[in-house]
C-alpha cells in the first residue's frame, strides 16, 4: 500500500507570515482527505531541502512540501538562497519520485512594515490553499507503471 502522510517542511525565517501558509494548507489538504500531514519546523529556506531528501527516502510520505519566505535582507543573496532551493527541490523529486512541492517564495520587495506583513500574511495563505490543491492533484494521480 502507498503512503498517505503529508509533510510540510516549514522554515522558521518570518515564521508568522510562513505558518499561515501551513495552516493554510492543513486545512485544505483536510478537505482533500489528507489527514495525517507532519509539519517539520528547519531554521531557514537553506536548510528545507536536505529534510526533504531524507524525509523522501523514509518511503513515508505521498509527498513533501518546503514552505519559506525568501526576502531581500539589503545583502544580494536572496536570489541565490531561493533558485538553489528550489532546484534542489526539483533534484530531489526526480532522484527519489517522491512528489516535491515548493511554496519557497520570494518576493521582489519586502520591508518589515505593517502594510507587507499584513500583504504577505494574506499572500501566505492563499500560497498554502493553492499547495495543497498541487499536492492533492499530484498524488491522487496513481503513478504510471515503470
Amino acid at each position: 500500500m502507498s503512503p498517505t502522510r503529508i509533510a510540510l517542511v516549514a522554515a522558521r525565517w518570518h515564521a508568522d507570515i510562513v505558518d499561515r501558509a501551513v495552516e493554510a494548507a492543513r486545512i485544505a489538504l483536510a478537505d482533500h482527505g489528507f489527514t495525517e500531514v507532519d509539519v517539520i519546523e528547519v531554521p531557514g529556506a537553506f536548510e528545507i531541502p536536505l529534510r526533504v531528501r531524507r524525509l523522501a527516502a523514509s518511503g513515508e510520505y505521498a509527498g513533501i512540501a518546503g514552505v519559506a519566505l525568501v526576502v531581500d535582507g539589503g545583502i544580494y543573496r536572496h536570489d541565490f538562497v531561493a533558485a538553489t532551493v528550489v532546484d534542489a527541490l526539483m533534484r530531489v523529486q526526480l532522484e527519489t519520485d517522491v512528489p516535491v512541492f515548493s511554496a519557497v517564495l520570494t518576493p521582489h520587495h519586502f520591508h518589515e512594515h505593517a502594510e507587507h506583513l499584513e500583504y504577505f500574511a494574506r499572500h501566505f495563505t492563499v500560497k498554502g490553499t493553492e499547495l495543497a490543491n498541487a499536492i492533492a492533484a499530484t498524488v491522487s494521480v496513481p503513478a504510471a507503471a515503470s
